[in-house]
């Protein structure tokens, strides 16, 4: 069943990483920055929580509705941390990880079949497309997807629009992922997309593994190892 193979391959993945030295290393300094990052923001976030409610609804004298300015206040919070550690996950990704995860994929390749197949395209250029295609395969479906999210929490549907946001958010991640092989040899962006539609199952398993809080950081951190096999598996080998 593709939704458990999905799965699988994340923790493969991560077993593997452990296991190679350059992949570990590689994986801990992108577990680092988005930690560093997530909490940088966080902590400016808590910093300014009070000026951010303040703004929004005035403590009222009213004891009853202090009580309820207090979980309003606690919810803000929860829900500024969330948009702060994905806003600092696409920071990173867009300044950092995207070239992490692409020399993750490369070891991992050369692993497997012994070479790497790349574009000819120059230094500078290759990273400036690598760029490029962080913004329609995570940076756009993730920002939508916290929108909807926030959205969500306005409706009586919230639940269920939370879950749902969530799951579109993850398959993307995971995309972002499996996509680092197709995107190096330059396929066009409507067949890798046309390849995303036809996995897609697998894509919800190996993403479902970063809805889990925190440990979420961890299997981003060496995702690309498990998506790179799955996809030299599934196409070349």
């Amino acid at each position: 069943m593709e939704l458990i193979k999905g799965i699988k391959y994340n923790f493969q993945g991560l077993l593997l990483g452990l296991k190679t030295p350059k992949l570990l290393v590689l994986g801990i300094l992108r577990f680092v920055i988005v930690l560093i990052l997530t909490l940088l923001v966080s902590g400016l976030i808590i910093y300014w929580h009070q000026e951010i409610l303040s703004s929004i609804w005035s403590m009222p004298e009213n004891k009853w509705l202090f009580y309820l300015w207090k979980v309003v206040s606690w919810l803000l919070s929860i829900i500024l941390a969330s948009v702060a550690a994905v806003l600092a996950y696409l920071a990173a990704q867009l300044l950092f990880c995207v070239f992490i995860m692409d020399y993750m994929s490369r070891i991992t390749e050369k692993m497997i079949t012994g070479q790497v197949v790349s574009s000819p395209a120059s230094f500078g250029a290759f990273l400036w497309y690598l760029i490029k295609q962080e913004i329609p395969r995570a940076v756009i479906p993730v920002l939508l997807s916290v929108m909807i999210m926030l959205a969500g929490l306005l409706t009586p549907a919230g639940p269920v629009i939370l879950i749902i946001s969530s799951v579109f958010a993850s398959i993307f991640l995971a995309w972002d992922n499996t996509d680092l092989v197709p995107a190096r040899r330059m396929l066009p962006f409507n067949k890798r997309f046309q390849l995303l539609r036809q996995h897609m199952m697998f894509h919800i398993g190996f993403g479902i593994c970063f809805l889990i809080p925190w440990v979420n950081i961890l299997l981003l951190s060496f995702a690309p190892i498990g998506a790179t096999r799955y996809y030299l598996e599934k196409n070349d080998l």
